[in-house]
């Protein structure tokens, strides 16, 4: 990658302006509070419920378990921006403070398509290999890849950032609807095309490597389940949609808009915000939703003693702090 000679940046903070020319500020940041905090809501109590029963201590619900967690980590570094600028007014974010928000938005990203990843894989051994699966996959084995996928972000992002840190920045203005690699490369002064060949091969490898494992991993579930009787068959092929569904709403925008450049359709700025806003919220929403309603272990935590004293607190806990987070920002606009 060409790199300028260039030590530090010019500006102390970036105005953020994807949102100046869409109307009803207050009722979209609304909705994006609300998501965002069903986000954590949702994602917590998974967390909660899976670290405090020692019976869900297996592979699969080690892998929901840090689903939950990257939710809550892709979500948040986009969505604190998005609300902040919408209910807050503050449309200004300070350079170390998007260049955070980056990395944290990016890992999110690829350790979430990582971990759909692991958990295609893990549900492919478990209904074709019934008999191995437990001597397969344990829970050291899985942790062990849990690991290596954070890994595999960290460095990934460690080496992104370390380029946008390297750049001068003449414009402080931001035309996307939070922070990413793209619009702080397209915010400096530099030819932004050699700047994007490693996010292009770290998305060829997501898209052209991950999706297709994706996919074939729960067509092969299908084919497998369509031979079982039809009680259980039509049970367990419920099942895998289910799990299929947060693979799609993960890839789902990303895919659009790549199959739309291809056939010649450009979208504008307002239809690529559209489609970030959609592919940073829908997922991590969905995913707690499927597993929670799907899983019957979690499904039936509640109603089990005397951990329900302890899921409910968490519950309200977070919703409590949630309100509470609206409410400041609101404040916070009035006394600007």
């Amino acid at each position: 990658m060409l790199l300028v000679n260039f030590s530090g940046h010019n500006v102390a903070e970036f105005t953020i302006t994807g949102f100046d020319h869409l109307p009803h500020h207050k009722l979209m940041g609304a909705g994006i509070l609300l998501t965002y905090c069903l986000v954590l809501l949702c994602s917590s109590i998974n967390i909660c419920v899976i670290a405090t029963d020692r019976r869900l201590h297996r592979p699969m619900y080690l892998l929901i378990c840090n689903l939950a967690l990257v939710d809550i980590m892709f979500t948040t570094g986009a969505s604190t921006t998005m609300i902040s600028i919408l209910l807050a007014g503050k449309k200004t974010i300070s350079y170390h403070g998007c260049l955070s928000r980056v990395y944290v938005f990016h890992l999110g990203d690829i350790a979430q398509c990582l971990a759909l990843s692991l958990m295609a894989l893990d549900r492919t051994m478990a209904i074709s290999e019934p008999l191995r699966y437990a001597t397969l996959v344990t829970n050291w084995r899985v942790f062990a890849l849990i690991a290596l996928s954070w890994i595999i972000g960290f460095g990934c992002m460690g080496n992104l950032v370390w380029t946008l840190d390297r750049l001068p920045y003449c414009q402080p203005v931001i035309r996307y609807v939070f922070c990413d690699y793209a619009a702080m490369v397209r915010a400096a002064c530099v030819d932004a095309e050699p700047y994007f060949v490693a996010p292009s091969i770290i998305g060829l490898w997501i898209l052209a490597g991950q999706f297709p494992m994706i996919a074939l991993s729960y067509g092969k579930l299908v084919i497998t389940v369509l031979r079982l009787p039809n009680k259980k068959g039509g049970r367990t092929f419920s099942t895998v949609v289910s799990h299929f569904i947060p693979a799609a709403s993960f890839y789902a925008p990303k895919l659009v808009s790549i199959l739309l450049t291809r056939v010649g359709v450009k979208l504008n700025l307002t239809e690529r915000n559209a489609l970030q806003i959609i592919g940073t919220l829908v997922p991590p929403l969905i995913n707690p939703l499927v597993y929670c309603l799907q899983t019957k272990e979690i499904r039936a935590f509640p109603a089990r003693e005397p951990t329900t004293v302890t899921s409910l607190a968490v519950g309200g806990y977070l919703g409590v702090a949630c309100a509470e987070t609206g409410g400041r920002l609101l404040n916070r606009k009035t006394l600007n």
